[in-house]
């Protein structure tokens, strides 16, 4: 087995094990710590993607056959339908969607787990108060 296919098996099990962790733990409130770090975690993996394989490589991923296609409408729907229950809580909690989308909008993951970092932070501050 090559790195790239221990890496996708990893990130498979990690996955799953949010998945499992979601439906019997059943957590009432986010992280905002766990959030953050994997959006700095996915942010810094991406940028040693680009380091090494350049911008042009999301585009040749995506586009190149239909399976790719596939991955890209998969992902930007997953971010659309995730921003839609995510943005009604953002805007309670006094956060600038526009913008947030924005950021969700150019970088998927990466801005959608900083904007759920920021809006858990901002959520346990009313709790706490």
């Amino acid at each position: 087995m090559d790195p790239l296919q221990f890496l996708f098996i990893a990130i498979l099990a990690f996955g799953g094990a949010g998945i499992v962790y979601i439906i019997f733990a059943r957590p009432t409130a986010g992280n905002a710590t766990l959030a953050g770090m994997l959006s700095a975690g996915l942010g810094t993996y991406t940028a040693a993607q680009i380091w090494h394989e350049g911008v042009m490589m999301f585009w040749t991923n995506h586009t190149v056959n239909m399976t790719g296609i596939q991955v890209w409408w998969d992902l930007v729907m997953c971010v659309v339908v995730a921003l839609f229950f995510i943005a009604p809580r953002a805007r309670k909690a006094g956060m600038n969607v526009p913008g947030w989308a924005l950021l969700v909008g150019l970088t998927a993951s990466i801005g959608l787990l900083a904007m759920c970092a920021r809006l858990f932070w901002l959520e346990k501050q009313v709790e706490n108060a």
